[in-house]
């Protein structure tokens, strides 16, 4: 129980100090929102005042009569409140409906495409490391080498063989224009159409990492002295690597995919911007670029809150599954 309340304590901790951080860099950043939409106001022909400066900055939430420690309260009740501000890119929409339109696009892909990644880097390493110099060890260098190739290269590839070529898949966009975004199985398979080929990208340039981390764990497994006596009781190698080497070997694998599946939400920024997919990473870059400090800061925020929440699982998970974690801690 000691191992589990720790845990706790320690994201807790690690959770005060992302939103911390979340609330003082867009603050020392140069620019200012305000300033960003009172430009566009003029660009348009209206007229700015004090007071029209005074409302926008009340409407974005920087108040800088304020002390910082008040705007940091502020901010702290805010972000329980599931007010995250409003976007200058996308004014006047505030910054979680901004995110919730974008994020299910991102878990969608760049999730279905991590687990799919993930199975089957783990599952051919282990294979491939239960028999170690075979020629299946030939596909260490190659999907390694799939994985050091920069992802842009890679999505531009798949876009010029599937979609300019041989017109298999479109290029572009997360479903068809001419329909009406729901759960009709027309426009879900229009949507898994179109993502076929950015969740490609991702599975080939992810699975060469999973597949030689779970090889190099598998011979290390097989030299320990539990797998010399599973061997000496005359069980069937199909046992053996299963229950013995496997499933032991693949323990800091699921370290790894708790990472992975953190930064999901983050989403893979390239891929979607090569492929204008709706995701949050293409909300992100634009984001970044127009300056936009508050959907910086809600993107930032569901990042930190996603890749804390997955550790926390993996960290319980790993007390049950191995109890020598609890034991050490």
């Amino acid at each position: 129980m000691n191992y589990f309340l720790r845990k706790l304590g320690f994201y807790a901790i690690a959770l005060w100090a992302a939103l911390t951080l979340n609330f003082l860099i867009p603050r020392l950043l140069p620019g200012n929102p305000v300033d960003i939409l009172l430009a566009k106001l003029q660009q348009r022909g209206g007229i700015v005042t004090a007071e029209t400066r005074r409302a926008y900055e009340l409407l974005l939430g920087g108040n800088s009569d304020l002390p910082w420690i008040a705007q940091y309260w502020d901010y702290i009740v805010n972000v329980f409140r599931g007010d995250l501000g409003i976007s200058v890119t996308y004014f006047p929409a505030p910054v979680s409906e901004v995110i919730s339109a974008s994020l299910p696009w991102t878990i969608m892909l760049v999730g279905i495409a991590t687990i799919l990644s993930t199975i089957l880097g783990v599952g051919l390493g282990a294979i491939v490391g239960w028999k170690p110099g075979t020629w299946l060890d030939s596909l260490v260098p190659a999907t390694t080498l799939l994985a050091a190739v920069p992802y842009f290269w890679l999505a531009l590839i798949l876009v010029y063989a599937f979609a300019t070529t041989w017109r298999l898949f479109p290029g572009q966009g997360g479903y068809d224009v001419v329909l009406d975004p729901g759960w009709s199985l027309e426009f879900i398979g229009s949507a898994i159409t179109y993502g076929f080929l950015p969740a490609l990208t991702i599975v080939i340039a992810s699975i060469g990492g999973w597949l030689l981390g779970m090889r190099n764990m598998m011979v290390s497994t097989l030299s320990e002295d539990y797998i010399l006596t599973a061997e000496a009781k005359g069980l069937r190698n199909g046992k053996i690597l299963r229950s013995y080497a496997a499933r032991n070997a693949m323990l800091p694998s699921i370290a790894g995919f708790a990472i992975s599946l953190g930064f999901v939400v983050s989403g893979s920024i390239v891929t979607e911007q090569v492929f204008s997919y709706p995701g949050i990473g293409s909300k992100l870059l634009t984001a970044v670029t127009n300056n936009d400090y508050a959907l910086m800061q809600g993107i930032f925020l569901y990042i930190t809150l996603a890749v804390l929440g997955a550790n926390l699982v993996v960290d319980i998970l790993y007390g049950f599954i191995d109890p020598r974690t609890r034991a050490r801690s």
